[in-house]
């Protein structure tokens, strides 16, 4: 179900990569690997003309500027962390508690208070997290989920999100852009049993069980408030990543209500609307591949895959999954 992009939509020119599936640069058709559009969508000039591609240098730099003016992130002494024990490759799958002590050994709930986090945190007792079963929302939880667009759109952050994707001809509208967030995040499709049962918020933030193991689950907010409630039990971390303050970058191996995660990688430390901003920046423009950014002068990316069985609206696809890559 999850595949690279097979279209060129917003992508013509871009840099060839043996990552996609199918090319959309001139020099897709003397290699006869076009995507099946690329002549309707890049010959003549159309909705991807070359200035609207998203380049690999477009990414690094746009990633360095939000990556700048997420003002609600913690500061160092907001968090304190207890990463203990580190698993080799090998050892992730062992579902052995390596580590006594809870992964958070310190969380200034005060971040909790400002409105993206507030908004957030509201939204994520809303699911029911097996999969197969129909996702019933009422009207509290889609005023919940418009609060929340709401609230991160009045950041700096998503604002500079909304330019560079109104500025590449994604979006003509502030209120577009919203209505495709919407969408593409909350919209409800099926991963089992042909049941309404799962959208790409709840598998990225608030996480899902599929055949008895956690599927999702890659925030940090999320992470802490049940560790808090000993829902959640951390084992071991596999991958710590080189920032020394936050955002920072962690592999993890935990329990949840016995449900086993292998390799649950998140951001720490992190507004929600960073996380938000970036993995929607890489659906769009790296749909089923790495997206290569920057963070601080440190390289990291992140994959997407969109959901192939249903579409939205012009055939949209809707988030299967987002999450930071770790080595």
């Amino acid at each position: 179900l999850y595949t690279a992009s097979d279209s060129c939509e917003g992508r013509c020119e871009e840099p060839y990569s043996e990552e996609d599936v199918c090319h959309c640069n001139a020099d897709c058709e003397r290699y006869h690997n076009c995507c099946e559009d690329y002549y309707a969508r890049c010959r003549p000039e159309g909705f991807s003309s070359s200035q609207d591609a998203i380049t690999n240098e477009d990414l690094l730099h746009v990633s360095e500027q939000l990556y700048k003016v997420d003002q609600n992130k913690a500061r160092p002494t907001d968090i304190a962390l207890n990463p203990q024990y580190q698993a080799s490759p090998d050892e992730t799958g062992d579902q052995e508690d390596h580590s006594p002590q809870p992964l958070y050994k310190y969380v200034n709930e005060e971040l909790f208070s400002k409105p993206t986090y507030a908004s957030f945190i509201k939204l994520l007792d809303n699911y029911q997290r097996a999969t197969g079963r129909e996702e019933d929302v009422t009207a509290e939880e889609l005023r919940e989920q418009d609060n929340f667009l709401k609230e991160v759109m009045k950041t700096e952050l998503m604002k500079k999100l909304f330019a560079f994707l109104h500025k590449k001809n994604r979006y003509g509208s502030e209120q577009e852009f919203v209505a495709d967030l919407k969408e593409m995040w909350f919209g409800l499709y099926s991963r089992g049993d042909g049941k309404q049962d799962s959208s790409g918020f709840e598998h990225v933030f608030s996480g899902e069980v599929k055949k008895g193991k956690v599927s999702g689950f890659h925030n940090w907010i999320r992470f802490y408030l049940l560790e808090k409630q000993g829902i959640v039990n951390y084992f071991s971390h596999n991958f710590n990543g080189p920032w020394d303050t936050y955002p920072d970058v962690l592999g993890l191996q935990f329990s949840w209500d016995g449900f086993y995660k292998e390799v649950g990688s998140a951001f720490i430390g992190c507004s929600p609307e960073f996380e938000f901003g970036l993995y929607t920046l890489c659906f769009i423009a790296r749909p089923g591949r790495a997206c290569h950014l920057s963070l601080g002068g440190y390289s990291l990316s992140i994959q997407t895959y969109a959901w192939t069985k249903s579409t939205y609206g012009n055939g949209q696809k809707y988030i299967a999954t987002a999450y930071v890559m770790s080595p």
